[in-house]
Protein backbone atom coordinates (compact mmCIF):
# COMPACT_ATOMS: atom_id res chain seq x y z
CA UNK A 1 0.00 0.00 0.00
CA UNK A 2 2.85 2.31 0.87
CA UNK A 3 3.87 2.33 -2.74
CA UNK A 4 0.30 3.13 -4.34
CA UNK A 5 0.67 5.64 -1.90
CA UNK A 6 4.02 6.88 -3.12
CA UNK A 7 3.31 6.77 -6.36
CA UNK A 8 0.30 9.08 -6.41
CA UNK A 9 1.95 11.22 -4.30
CA UNK A 10 4.90 11.81 -6.94
CA UNK A 11 2.80 12.52 -9.78
CA UNK A 12 0.04 14.87 -7.79
CA UNK A 13 3.62 16.89 -7.01
CA UNK A 14 4.13 16.89 -10.81
CA UNK A 15 1.30 17.76 -11.38
CA UNK A 16 1.56 21.06 -8.64
CA UNK A 17 4.96 21.91 -9.98
CA UNK A 18 2.92 22.93 -13.19
CA UNK A 19 1.83 25.85 -11.64
CA UNK A 20 5.34 26.52 -9.93
CA UNK A 21 6.57 29.62 -11.63
CA UNK A 22 9.78 29.13 -9.75
CA UNK A 23 9.70 25.56 -11.43
CA UNK A 24 11.49 25.47 -15.10
CA UNK A 25 9.20 24.45 -17.36
CA UNK A 26 11.48 21.83 -18.96
CA UNK A 27 12.39 20.65 -15.62
CA UNK A 28 11.20 16.95 -17.14
CA UNK A 29 14.22 16.84 -19.58
CA UNK A 30 16.72 17.32 -16.78
CA UNK A 31 14.70 14.66 -14.54
CA UNK A 32 14.56 12.28 -17.68
CA UNK A 33 17.88 12.79 -18.52
CA UNK A 34 19.50 12.36 -15.01
CA UNK A 35 17.31 8.89 -14.72
CA UNK A 36 19.03 7.54 -17.69
CA UNK A 37 22.06 8.39 -17.11
CA UNK A 38 22.38 8.10 -13.41
CA UNK A 39 19.49 5.88 -12.04
CA UNK A 40 19.56 3.43 -14.44
CA UNK A 41 23.06 2.16 -14.49
CA UNK A 42 22.88 2.46 -10.63
CA UNK A 43 20.15 -0.64 -10.92
CA UNK A 44 22.05 -3.01 -13.52
CA UNK A 45 25.12 -2.57 -11.19
CA UNK A 46 22.78 -3.49 -8.10
CA UNK A 47 20.95 -6.22 -9.39
CA UNK A 48 22.84 -8.29 -12.54
CA UNK A 49 25.69 -9.31 -10.40
CA UNK A 50 24.05 -12.01 -8.38
CA UNK A 51 21.48 -13.52 -10.77
CA UNK A 52 22.12 -17.37 -11.23
CA UNK A 53 22.00 -18.26 -14.72
CA UNK A 54 19.97 -21.68 -14.88
CA UNK A 55 17.47 -22.96 -17.19
CA UNK A 56 14.51 -21.68 -14.56
CA UNK A 57 14.81 -18.33 -16.30
CA UNK A 58 13.68 -19.29 -19.60
CA UNK A 59 9.54 -18.44 -18.81
CA UNK A 60 10.34 -15.15 -16.76
CA UNK A 61 12.46 -13.74 -19.26
CA UNK A 62 10.41 -14.70 -22.04
CA UNK A 63 7.69 -12.20 -20.34
CA UNK A 64 9.38 -9.32 -21.86
CA UNK A 65 10.61 -10.35 -25.13
CA UNK A 66 6.86 -11.54 -25.68
CA UNK A 67 5.30 -8.80 -24.81
CA UNK A 68 7.48 -6.24 -26.70
CA UNK A 69 7.38 -8.18 -29.78
CA UNK A 70 3.71 -8.32 -29.56
CA UNK A 71 3.55 -4.73 -28.99
CA UNK A 72 5.78 -4.12 -32.70
CA UNK A 73 3.79 -6.39 -34.42
CA UNK A 74 0.10 -5.11 -33.56
CA UNK A 75 1.04 -1.09 -33.22
CA UNK A 76 3.18 -1.55 -36.73
CA UNK A 77 0.16 -3.12 -38.34
CA UNK A 78 -2.64 -0.65 -36.78
CA UNK A 79 -0.08 1.92 -37.83
CA UNK A 80 0.11 0.88 -41.67
CA UNK A 81 -3.41 0.55 -41.97
CA UNK A 82 -4.27 3.41 -40.38
CA UNK A 83 -1.57 5.54 -41.64
CA UNK A 84 -0.31 6.50 -38.16
CA UNK A 85 2.64 8.93 -37.76
CA UNK A 86 6.37 7.56 -37.12
CA UNK A 87 6.36 9.45 -33.54
CA UNK A 88 2.59 7.96 -32.95
CA UNK A 89 3.71 4.53 -33.47
CA UNK A 90 6.87 4.40 -31.37
CA UNK A 91 5.41 5.87 -28.96
CA UNK A 92 2.66 2.75 -28.16
CA UNK A 93 5.36 0.26 -29.40
CA UNK A 94 7.43 1.38 -26.20
CA UNK A 95 5.07 2.51 -23.63
CA UNK A 96 2.73 -0.62 -24.42
CA UNK A 97 5.38 -2.99 -25.16
CA UNK A 98 7.42 -2.51 -21.40
CA UNK A 99 5.48 -3.16 -18.19
CA UNK A 100 6.34 -2.13 -14.92
CA UNK A 101 7.35 -4.85 -13.79
CA UNK A 102 10.12 -3.85 -10.62
CA UNK A 103 8.32 -0.96 -8.72
CA UNK A 104 4.51 -1.89 -8.96
CA UNK A 105 5.35 -5.39 -9.78
CA UNK A 106 7.83 -6.09 -6.79
CA UNK A 107 5.55 -4.94 -4.04
CA UNK A 108 2.28 -6.59 -5.65
CA UNK A 109 4.16 -9.63 -6.66
CA UNK A 110 5.78 -10.13 -2.68
CA UNK A 111 2.37 -9.72 -1.01
CA UNK A 112 0.76 -12.17 -3.33
CA UNK A 113 3.10 -14.86 -3.54
CA UNK A 114 6.16 -14.08 -0.63
CA UNK A 115 9.79 -13.72 -1.39
CA UNK A 116 9.81 -16.99 -3.81
CA UNK A 117 7.47 -15.18 -6.13
CA UNK A 118 9.93 -12.06 -5.61
CA UNK A 119 12.86 -14.09 -6.74
CA UNK A 120 11.04 -14.87 -10.02
CA UNK A 121 9.82 -10.87 -10.37
CA UNK A 122 13.38 -9.64 -9.98
CA UNK A 123 14.83 -12.32 -12.58
CA UNK A 124 12.18 -11.07 -14.94
CA UNK A 125 12.69 -7.74 -14.60
CA UNK A 126 15.99 -7.67 -14.66
CA UNK A 127 16.93 -10.33 -17.45
CA UNK A 128 13.47 -9.44 -19.08
CA UNK A 129 12.02 -5.85 -19.25
CA UNK A 130 15.50 -4.35 -18.61
CA UNK A 131 17.41 -5.65 -21.22
CA UNK A 132 14.35 -5.12 -23.81
CA UNK A 133 14.50 -1.65 -22.72
CA UNK A 134 18.15 -1.13 -23.20
CA UNK A 135 18.15 -2.42 -26.80
CA UNK A 136 15.17 -3.27 -28.24
CA UNK A 137 13.12 -0.06 -26.99
CA UNK A 138 16.18 2.45 -27.40
CA UNK A 139 16.83 0.79 -31.07
CA UNK A 140 12.77 1.46 -31.23
CA UNK A 141 12.93 4.75 -30.07
CA UNK A 142 15.93 6.02 -32.29
CA UNK A 143 14.13 4.67 -35.14
CA UNK A 144 10.85 6.53 -34.64
CA UNK A 145 12.36 9.40 -33.52
CA UNK A 146 11.68 12.67 -35.13
CA UNK A 147 14.21 13.38 -37.53
CA UNK A 148 16.35 9.73 -36.82
CA UNK A 149 18.27 8.77 -39.19
CA UNK A 150 16.79 4.51 -39.81
CA UNK A 151 20.08 3.40 -40.48
CA UNK A 152 21.42 0.44 -38.93
CA UNK A 153 24.94 1.66 -37.94
CA UNK A 154 23.09 4.52 -36.22
CA UNK A 155 21.04 2.61 -33.92
CA UNK A 156 23.29 0.25 -33.05
CA UNK A 157 25.74 3.39 -31.91
CA UNK A 158 22.79 4.99 -30.04
CA UNK A 159 22.07 1.10 -28.43
CA UNK A 160 26.15 0.41 -27.73
CA UNK A 161 26.15 4.28 -26.06
CA UNK A 162 23.42 3.77 -24.13
CA UNK A 163 24.51 4.56 -20.44
CA UNK A 164 22.04 1.54 -19.01
CA UNK A 165 22.83 -0.79 -21.71
CA UNK A 166 26.91 0.15 -20.72
CA UNK A 167 26.06 -0.55 -17.18
CA UNK A 168 24.08 -3.84 -18.47
CA UNK A 169 27.01 -5.40 -20.25
CA UNK A 170 29.40 -4.57 -17.37
CA UNK A 171 27.51 -6.08 -14.76
CA UNK A 172 26.28 -9.20 -16.78
CA UNK A 173 30.47 -10.04 -17.36
CA UNK A 174 30.78 -9.88 -13.68
CA UNK A 175 28.61 -13.10 -13.40
CA UNK A 176 30.96 -15.52 -14.76
CA UNK A 177 33.64 -14.83 -12.33
CA UNK A 178 31.44 -14.44 -8.97
CA UNK A 179 31.89 -10.70 -8.58
CA UNK A 180 29.79 -8.38 -7.11
CA UNK A 181 29.62 -4.93 -5.38
CA UNK A 182 30.31 -4.81 -1.58
CA UNK A 183 29.69 -2.29 0.96
CA UNK A 184 29.72 1.35 0.35
CA UNK A 185 29.55 0.61 -3.52
CA UNK A 186 26.64 -1.22 -3.54
CA UNK A 187 24.89 0.95 -1.01
CA UNK A 188 25.16 3.63 -3.44
CA UNK A 189 23.94 1.55 -6.48
CA UNK A 190 20.88 0.61 -4.39
CA UNK A 191 20.11 4.30 -3.26
CA UNK A 192 20.35 5.69 -6.61
CA UNK A 193 18.17 2.91 -8.30
CA UNK A 194 15.68 3.27 -5.66
CA UNK A 195 14.94 7.05 -6.99
CA UNK A 196 14.13 6.30 -10.13
CA UNK A 197 10.63 5.94 -9.85
CA UNK A 198 10.09 8.86 -7.44
CA UNK A 199 11.58 11.10 -10.24
CA UNK A 200 10.22 9.81 -13.28
CA UNK A 201 6.97 10.01 -11.59
CA UNK A 202 7.29 13.66 -10.91
CA UNK A 203 8.71 13.96 -13.97
CA UNK A 204 5.73 12.39 -15.48
CA UNK A 205 3.05 14.82 -13.66
CA UNK A 206 5.18 17.41 -15.10
CA UNK A 207 4.06 16.54 -18.45
CA UNK A 208 0.81 15.04 -17.79
CA UNK A 209 -2.02 17.01 -19.52
CA UNK A 210 -6.03 16.71 -18.68
CA UNK A 211 -7.54 17.74 -21.63
CA UNK A 212 -10.92 16.74 -22.54
CA UNK A 213 -10.63 17.43 -26.20
CA UNK A 214 -7.29 15.60 -26.64
CA UNK A 215 -6.05 13.96 -29.92
CA UNK A 216 -4.71 11.28 -27.38
CA UNK A 217 -7.46 9.67 -26.14
CA UNK A 218 -8.17 7.14 -28.63
CA UNK A 219 -4.57 6.36 -28.78
CA UNK A 220 -4.19 6.02 -25.42
CA UNK A 221 -7.25 3.71 -25.08
CA UNK A 222 -5.42 0.95 -27.49
CA UNK A 223 -2.31 1.49 -25.53
CA UNK A 224 -3.77 0.37 -22.28
CA UNK A 225 -5.91 -2.31 -23.74
CA UNK A 226 -3.03 -3.79 -24.89
CA UNK A 227 -1.08 -3.37 -21.82
CA UNK A 228 -3.38 -4.74 -19.65
CA UNK A 229 -5.86 -6.97 -21.31
CA UNK A 230 -4.11 -8.16 -24.55
CA UNK A 231 -0.11 -8.60 -23.02
CA UNK A 232 -1.87 -11.22 -19.94
CA UNK A 233 -4.05 -12.71 -22.19
CA UNK A 234 -0.72 -13.40 -24.72
CA UNK A 235 1.30 -15.00 -22.40
CA UNK A 236 -1.46 -17.46 -21.11
CA UNK A 237 -2.64 -18.68 -24.39
CA UNK A 238 1.28 -19.16 -24.90
CA UNK A 239 2.67 -20.10 -21.30
CA UNK A 240 -0.55 -22.21 -20.30
CA UNK A 241 -2.52 -23.35 -23.58
CA UNK A 242 0.52 -24.13 -25.25
CA UNK A 243 3.21 -25.37 -22.80
CA UNK A 244 0.90 -26.04 -20.17
CA UNK A 245 2.48 -24.39 -17.76
CA UNK A 246 1.72 -24.63 -14.03
CA UNK A 247 2.60 -23.36 -10.37
CA UNK A 248 3.85 -20.41 -9.47
CA UNK A 249 6.61 -19.63 -11.70
CA UNK A 250 3.93 -19.04 -14.18
CA UNK A 251 1.63 -17.16 -12.32
CA UNK A 252 3.88 -14.38 -11.60
CA UNK A 253 4.81 -14.33 -15.19
CA UNK A 254 1.39 -13.89 -15.38
CA UNK A 255 0.86 -11.18 -13.35
CA UNK A 256 3.70 -9.21 -14.00
CA UNK A 257 2.46 -9.14 -17.76
CA UNK A 258 -0.69 -7.88 -16.84
CA UNK A 259 1.77 -4.95 -15.17
CA UNK A 260 0.68 -0.88 -15.91
CA UNK A 261 3.28 0.66 -18.68
CA UNK A 262 7.08 0.77 -17.20
CA UNK A 263 8.09 4.56 -16.16
CA UNK A 264 11.51 4.39 -17.68
CA UNK A 265 9.88 3.47 -21.29
CA UNK A 266 7.66 6.60 -21.53
CA UNK A 267 10.96 8.26 -20.14
CA UNK A 268 12.77 6.73 -23.18
CA UNK A 269 9.78 7.54 -25.16
CA UNK A 270 9.62 10.89 -24.32
CA UNK A 271 13.41 11.90 -24.45
CA UNK A 272 13.12 10.81 -28.17
CA UNK A 273 10.47 13.49 -29.15
CA UNK A 274 8.05 10.29 -29.44
CA UNK A 275 4.36 11.70 -28.06
CA UNK A 276 5.53 13.18 -24.34
CA UNK A 277 2.06 14.08 -23.61
CA UNK A 278 0.93 10.22 -24.74
CA UNK A 279 3.65 8.72 -23.05
CA UNK A 280 2.95 10.38 -19.48
CA UNK A 281 -1.00 9.51 -20.23
CA UNK A 282 -0.07 5.87 -20.72
CA UNK A 283 1.27 6.39 -16.54
CA UNK A 284 -0.92 8.48 -15.61
CA UNK A 285 -4.03 6.93 -16.29
CA UNK A 286 -2.85 3.47 -16.59
CA UNK A 287 -1.53 2.96 -12.96
CA UNK A 288 -4.47 3.72 -11.69
CA UNK A 289 -6.88 1.77 -14.13
CA UNK A 290 -4.15 -1.37 -13.29
CA UNK A 291 -5.57 -1.34 -9.65
CA UNK A 292 -8.53 -3.29 -10.93
CA UNK A 293 -7.00 -5.24 -14.11
CA UNK A 294 -4.62 -6.82 -11.59
CA UNK A 295 -7.66 -8.35 -9.13
CA UNK A 296 -8.96 -9.93 -12.24
CA UNK A 297 -6.05 -11.25 -13.42
CA UNK A 298 -5.02 -12.85 -10.25
CA UNK A 299 -8.22 -14.60 -9.86
CA UNK A 300 -7.79 -15.92 -13.34
CA UNK A 301 -3.89 -16.84 -12.03
CA UNK A 302 -5.18 -18.44 -9.50
CA UNK A 303 -7.17 -21.39 -11.22
CA UNK A 304 -3.47 -22.24 -13.35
Amino acid sequence: MDQFILLFLCLLIGLALQWTKAFPANAHLTLNQFIIYICLPAIAFYYIPGIEVNASLLFPIGVAWITFAGSFIFFRALSKYFGWSKSLTGCLIITAGLGNTSFIGFPVIETLYGKEGLKTAVILDQTGSFLVLTTFGIATAAYYSRGANSNVGDMIKKIVLFPPFIAFLLAVLMIPFGLQFEGNLKFVFEKLGAIVTPLALVSVGLQLKFERKSQHWEFLGLGLLYKLILTPVLIYLIYVIAFGGKGKVVEVCLMEAAMPSMITATIVSAAHGLKPRLSSMMIGFGIPLSALTLMIWYVIAKTI
